[in-house]
């Protein structure tokens, strides 16, 4: 049986780099799980009491901005986007509603409360050890209202759905592999309250969404 106490540490092969067309076949596969599997619907519901009247986001590790450009598309253009990944073939799959950024999130181009609201979709698990404090801390600074992670839940059930699932409805075989591997490297409810507790950001709500995601919205104060 498979051993979920841990986080995993493996590097999975998106990372790591694959030839473009699996790339291409992976990003469709993300822009699914989104629309399947809870992605979308978390983030809207989390960011919408801050961007009810318009502003600036900025999603970062965004892939092909296939969830900024639903936020942009929803608010009939009042919430202007950029999205920040660090491979530029992934940001020519954007939308033309959202500005792409090519940027390491270590090194972002932007000053503090650049934006109204900070998200990271499906990003957070990608960092391991002291470095998921670092990010978190990154993200928070640029946001004058609140900060929004959206990631997975590790935990048993989840697994063995894709397990069972993946294989018969993704395109590559990239998307398989990492997604199970995305499921061993997420976290848990108290894992996520630490890291953001490390970061120094002690005021954090963290809530588990349907089917198996994890919500946290930290607000920024004035």
């Amino acid at each position: 049986m498979i051993d979920l106490r841990h986080r995993a540490t493996e590097p999975e092969s998106l990372d790591l780099g694959v030839p473009e067309a699996e790339a291409l076949k992976s990003l469709r596969d993300l822009r699914r799980v989104n629309r399947w599997l809870g992605g979308r619907r978390s983030l809207l519901a989390a960011i919408e009491p801050f961007l009810r009247d318009g502003g600036r986001m900025l999603d970062v590790g965004c892939g092909s901005a296939d969830l900024p450009g639903e936020v942009v598309s929803r608010s009939s253009g009042r919430v202007k986007a950029i999205g920040v990944d660090i491979k530029l073939l992934h940001l020519r799959q954007a939308p033309a509603s959202v500005r792409g950024v090519v940027a390491d999130v270590r090194a972002l181009p932007f000053a503090p409360r650049s934006f109204d609201v900070v998200t990271a979709s499906l990003f957070l698990h990608h960092f391991d050890g002291p470095e998921v404090a670092v990010v978190l801390a990154t993200l928070f600074r640029l946001s004058r209202r609140a900060l929004v992670i959206n990631d997975l839940h590790r935990a048993l059930v989840p697994w063995c759905f894709a397990r069972s699932v993946f294989p018969f409805v993704f395109e590559s075989r990239v998307s398989v592999e990492d997604g199970l591997l995305s499921i061993r490297r997420a976290f848990r409810p108290e894992e996520l309250r630490q890291a953001f507790l490390e970061a120094s950001i002690p005021r954090v709500r963290v809530e588990r969404r349907f089917p198996y995601r994890l919500v946290a919205v930290a607000e920024a104060t004035a």
